[in-house]
């Protein structure tokens, strides 16, 4: 496969030279860690404050390079400028941490009303949601460490009542996917949290997955067990005759993970270096594609030689680049040079693109911040491609 991911031409056509440059500014911030540290702690309780110059800061530096906008309507022209150049979008209302019935009720009504403008678009094919946009963290929490019954149901009745409420959200939601031919992607959580999430999710996938995939789980490979969890979904999936859709990803909440299990003095669920991590990824990329008539996959990595392995696979197999059940998938805002030279060579990419007001989406940002400085290279390469790109232009 004659895939090239230095080509800077492909990566950054979509960009001027002005963005190269504030982006190259932003990934050189992002070089240093401390810098990074400091500035994820501040932000969120200096935007309580209101003061106008703060806003307009963060607006016109990360926001603008990870996010599509306030609202639905602002995503419109990042939209527009990756359908020229064949990438499809992942629509995320980036909005989470919210407390309370109405505002769990409130971000239901958004997510539908997500999916109802995707059905609008041509180059929306999903939409990404957490479970904790839609439900109480401690109850998850709670369920997580529970007793299961025999049923499977844990054994908490007086909880029952508000699971069953996040449950009939989250079948609201997929029920107009499902009407509307919008995948719906579960982002995974934290460790402590993800039972009762990874649950509903085989769930709803056994109710609307029959005969298309509209439902996704999403496996953090950065986890040792999970690369088993994929191959035990797989034997649900054909014990229950439904279709899997998994997003494999390598993971988001690394330093969380590992400082709450040194506090909690319990054995972290990361694996033991990168390379694991890595061979597990490789791992179920290959496991996916043995099975691809009943399993739907999103390789959203912005690991280049795991995107490579999964492009020379579909060569391999003489699997069409634009093949329904294979999709490649990166942030907006990172690995263009990944997204846009596959997008160029014909295969299926999108970019997750969040929205939401800018007081609203910080938590998420400031997640792009820590892991662009904790991912080993992250940073650097993106750095060094921009800077190649600007030289080229200079030519």
């Amino acid at each position: 496969m004659n895939i090239s991911f230095e080509n800077t031409e492909n990566a950054f056509a979509h960009k001027t030279s002005k963005e190269l440059k504030r982006a190259k500014f932003l990934f050189n911030t992002m070089a240093y860690p401390w810098f990074v540290q400091l500035g994820t702690r501040l932000t969120p309780f200096i935007m309580k404050t209101g003061l106008p110059f703060v806003h307009q800061l963060i607006r016109k530096t990360i926001f603008k390079q990870f996010v599509g906008g306030e609202t639905l309507q602002q995503t419109e022209g990042v939209s527009k400028a990756m359908a020229a150049y064949g990438i499809k979008i992942i629509l995320d209302y980036a909005v989470e941490g919210k407390k309370g019935e109405a505002n769990f009720e409130e971000a239901t009504d958004a997510f539908i009303r997500v999916i109802e403008y995707a059905a609008t678009q041509t180059n929306i094919p999903f939409i990404s949601l957490k479970v904790t946009s839609l439900a109480r963290l401690s109850l998850l929490q709670k369920l997580n460490d529970a007793p299961r019954l025999r049923s499977g149901i844990h054994d908490h009745e007086e909880e029952v009542a508000e699971w069953d409420r996040v449950r009939d959200r989250m079948y609201s939601i997929c029920e107009v996917a499902a009407e509307k031919n919008i995948g719906v992607l579960i982002d995974a959580e934290e460790s402590w949290i993800q039972d009762p999430i990874d649950r509903l999710a085989i769930e709803l996938m056994e109710a609307f997955n029959k005969e298309q995939v509209i439902v996704f789980n999403t496996i953090q490979l950065y986890r040792h067990d999970r690369l088993s969890f994929l191959q035990l979904s797989h034997r649900i999936a054909k014990q229950q005759q439904f279709k899997l859709g998994v997003k494999l990803v390598r993971g988001a909440y690394m330093e969380k993970e590992r400082a709450r299990a040194q506090e909690k003095n319990y054995t972290c669920l990361m694996q033991k270096d990168k390379s694991a991590t890595d061979d597990d990824f490789n791992a179920a990329v290959k496991y996916c594609f043995n099975d691809l008539e009943n399993i739907s996959i999103i390789i959203a990595s912005h690991n280049e030689a795991s995107n490579l392995l999964a492009a020379n696979l579909m060569e391999e197999k003489g699997l069409d680049p634009h093949h329904s059940n294979v999709h490649f998938s990166q942030l907006y805002g990172m690995s263009d040079h990944i997204s846009f030279n596959l997008a160029k060579h014909g295969f299926s990419v999108s970019k997750y693109l969040p929205f939401g007001p800018i007081k609203e989406v910080i938590p998420y940002l400031m997640r792009r911040a820590k892991e662009n400085s904790s991912v080993s290279g992250q940073t650097g390469r993106e750095l060094a491609l921009i800077k190649q790109e600007l030289a080229r232009r200079k030519q």
